[in-house]
Formats: C-alpha cells, sequence, structure tokens
C-alpha cells in the first residue's frame, strides 16, 4: 500500500536535522532543547550525523530529497562547516532535487546574524526567525535574548543574504489586547516579504510557565479575547497579502513553506538527531520513528547501535488514517477524501461530513476536498475528533 500512495499521491520526501543546544531555556518552550554554553564537540556530532543519514538511506533508498530543515534548539549556533557537512552527506546517500529547499531556524541576534552568509555558502537558501515579540517587556518575558531592534536589523541582514525568509511570533500573550496585537502586527507584516508564522501562546507540560501558571502567577487572555486575536490575525494577514495557508502559517501564494508541507500533507520524511520523529514508507509499511532525546545519550546509541532510534513503529491502517486527518485538515487545501481511503483502508463517514458541513464547520471545495472553514478553524481539535470517531 505504502508505494501506491507514493506514487498515486507524493507530497515529496524531507529530511530533518535537529540541533538539540541552546544558549538559554525559554520558560514556553517544550522542545526537545539543552542549555550548552559551550564545550559542544561538533566534530563527533557531524560524524553522528553521518552515521544516521547513511542509515535512514537504508532504510529508504532511491527518494528524492525535496526539503531539508535544521531545527531545534538553535541551529544557527552549528558553525556554516557542520551545516555543510551534514547537506554533503546527504547528498551522498539521496538524489537531492535541483530546486531543493533548505531552511535554518535562527536567533536573530547580531552574533548569528553575521554567519549567514556563511550558512548561505554552506547550502541554507531559506532561514526562520524566531523573533516572538515585537515588545522589548514581552521579550524578556519570554526569556528571549535579543531586543526588538536587534531582530528587525537581523531580519533586515536575512532578507538580504537570502531569497526565502520567515520569522516566527507569538501571540495571546499576558496582558496583550486586540489593539496592541493589531499595532504589532502590523509592524511585523511591513518587515514580513513572503512568510510569517503566528503561534497562540499554549501551557505546555514541563515548562516554566506551566508552572508559574498552576501557582497563579501567569494568566492568559480568556476564550473571548483568545477569539478576538485569532479574527485579527486572520484579517490583518490576508489583507497584507499573506493569508493562511496552515492554522498558524502565512504566505504569499507560492512561498509556503515546503518542508512542512510535506509533514502537513502526510509526506515521507527521515529525522536526523537528538529527539527527531521520522516517518518512513518501507517495504512492510508506514513506520513511526523517534531518537533518543538527551544529546550525549544519543551520541552513544548512533556511536555503538549505528543509530539513534529508540523508536520504529509499524503504523497500522487506523493510525494513518487518525495522522493524516491531524495533519491533512490543519491546511487551508484541506485533504483529498480519496487519499484517506488509500491511507486508512476505509471511507470517511458521510453523516459526520453532513453534520459538521450543516454546523458550518467544513465544507467541500470545488476540487472534491474536505476542508475546515473559517468558523472551524479555532475549534480545529474537535473537528478532527469527530471525523476520525
Amino acid at each position: 500500500m505504502a508505494a501506491t500512495i507514493r506514487n498515486a499521491f507524493d507530497p515529496g520526501f524531507g529530511v530533518y536535522v535537529h540541533w538539540p543546544f541552546c544558549l538559554s531555556k525559554c520558560p514556553y518552550c517544550d522542545f526537545n532543547s539543552h542549555v550548552r554554553r559551550g564545550d559542544v564537540d561538533e566534530d563527533r556530532f557531524v560524524d553522528a550525523f553521518r552515521v544516521e543519514i547513511a542509515h535512514r538511506a537504508s532504510l529508504a533508498p532511491g527518494r528524492e530529497v525535496r526539503s531539508v530543515f535544521f531545527g531545534g534548539g538553535t541551529p544557527s549556533l552549528m558553525s556554516p562547516g557542520t551545516v555543510a557537512a551534514i547537506l554533503d552527506e546527504i547528498a551522498k546517500r539521496w538524489t537531492v532535487a535541483k530546486d531543493v529547499e533548505v531552511s535554518l531556524e535562527a536567533n536573530p541576534t547580531s552574533v548569528e546574524a553575521s554567519r549567514f552568509r556563511s550558512f548561505k555558502a554552506a547550502g541554507v537558501n531559506r532561514v526562520s526567525l524566531g523573533i516572538q515579540a515585537l515588545s522589548d517587556f514581552d521579550l524578556k518575558s519570554l526569556g528571549r535574548q535579543h531586543s526588538v531592534a536587534e531582530a528587525l536589523a537581523a531580519l533586515g541582514v536575512a532578507n538580504s543574504v537570502f531569497e526565502r525568509t520567515s520569522f516566527d511570533l507569538i501571540y495571546a500573550r499576558p496582558g496583550q489586547t486586540a489593539a496592541s496585537w493589531r499595532k504589532e502586527l502590523d509592524l511585523a507584516l511591513a518587515y514580513a516579504p513572503e512568510h510569517l508564522s503566528l503561534y497562540q501562546l499554549t501551557i505546555e507540560p514541563d515548562t516554566m510557565y506551566e508552572r508559574m501558571f498552576n501557582a497563579g502567577k501567569l494568566a492568559l487572555p480568556d476564550m473571548d479575547l483568545q477569539r478576538a486575536l485569532w479574527d485579527v490575525t486572520q484579517e490583518a494577514t490576508a489583507r497584507a497579502g499573506l493569508p493562511s495557508y496552515e492554522v498558524s502559517n502565512h504566505a504569499r501564494p507560492g512561498s509556503e513553506c515546503r518542508h512542512n508541507l510535506v509533514y502537513w500533507r502526510y509526506g515521507e520524511y527521515a529525522g536526523i538527531g537528538p529527539g527527531a520523529h521520522g516517518r518512513l514508507n518501507t517495504a512492510r509499511g508506514r513506520r513511526a520513528q523517534a531518537a533518543e532525546r538527551h544529546p550525549e545519550m544519543w551520541l552513544t546509541c548512533v556511536e555503538t547501535e549505528g543509530h539513534g532510534l529508540v523508536e520504529d513503529d509499524l503504523l497500522s491502517a487506523e493510525q494513518q488514517g487518525d495522522e493524516f486527518l491531524l495533519m491533512g485538515l490543519r491546511l487551508r487545501e484541506g485533504i483529498d477524501p480519496q487519499r484517506y481511503f488509500l491511507v486508512a483502508g476505509k471511507p470517511l463517514a458521510q453523516s459526520r461530513i453532513s453534520e459538521l458541513i450543516g454546523d458550518g464547520l467544513v465544507e467541500i471545495t470545488r476540487e472534491n476536498r474536505l476542508r475546515v472553514s473559517s468558523e472551524g478553524f479555532p475549534v480545529l481539535d474537535a473537528v478532527v475528533a469527530d471525523l476520525a470517531a
């Protein structure tokens, strides 16, 4: 079945590379990041990345890599030489598309911005900056190490070096109003040439923000204000020509993040590095993979076992169907019900679709795709759960 899906519906193949180190831990962050201010043996990590890439290529041979994404952590803390070595190994093990998208997440500090040209020379052609707020007060509250002025200066450097850039902001922050967010968002859109990621702040488990929230020291906007902030986000980005193409991502048509589209269109991707996840279509079926999270333990696993995987599970048709819905319905374009049938081995329940259409939460497009409506996106999780039931 996996080969049929890949041939008939091909979202592409991508490689995700995780660099797990940061200079500090942000209080809202639940990503696999570890604070290191020095003493990272990059040569040892490069050797381990090479082993991991070779291992995944043995499981998924003959693929054409359409996107590579360096995430973290803070990948811009890597030396450009490390990035180049990893890209060389990917090109050695797989065919790389001529128009491959190579993205790198970066902090918008002057030190890291000074290395942008070297990252470009290493093969990066798209950078995503973690700005997170255009308020110096809120940047401090979010644990960020840069100022608004430094962030905008770094963005200017990025725009001059790379053909494609993006940056992130977090909204629904404590004390934020619809008016203040509209003003901040208008400033952001003046600097965003093609792509913007706008994430609503949520309290994640095992974070400093969770401890503060549980202790009554952190208050988030209520549900009505959250909805107002969502509406401001949709209106402002659409007006600026960067409509949402996914729940939290906005782009000019044709400037969407190709790598993330591999995920959302339920494509195939190799996850390389500590804590990285992957989905590979093998002769036995689609496999869900995850690597050891702790960097030094991951190194030991790779050096002794030839890979860092701690999870490598065959997904059932039902699990694949649930993942397909969870990822695909995040997209404004929606999903193809026929592909769902191929993935899950069963059709979607027409009775549930009809009920959701009647409630104004989903719609059928002229291309016969099922997508969540504008009214449905704020309650996306409930819509997905209803369809998957």
